[in-house]
């Protein structure tokens, strides 16, 4: 993943296609996503569809929150097994 801490000569927006790159994904994806309001939150500048670079690294980490294999209290591996209820098949 690149820098996240762009240096004052770049910028801290990028464009579909950048994000895209930075996310490690395709720019077909990304639309998608967007459109489906499923992936990070982008807004427009202008005419442009824009994402915050901060905004792409919180969203990724709240997809690594929310995922079993990173966070190990959500896999259901470190729950109790649950009892069966009488009468259910």
């Amino acid at each position: 993943m690149p820098d996240p801490h762009p240096s004052r000569h770049e910028t801290s927006f990028l464009n579909l296609q950048d994000a895209a790159n930075y996310l490690g994904i395709s720019p077909n994806t990304l639309y998608v996503w967007r459109h489906r309001r499923q992936g990070p939150p982008s807004f427009r500048m202008g005419r442009r569809v824009m994402y915050r670079i901060t905004t792409l690294d919180q969203w990724v980490r709240e997809q690594e929150l929310s995922d079993s294999r990173s966070n190990t209290a959500l896999s259901p591996l470190s729950q109790r097994p649950q009892r069966r209820v009488k009468g259910c098949k």
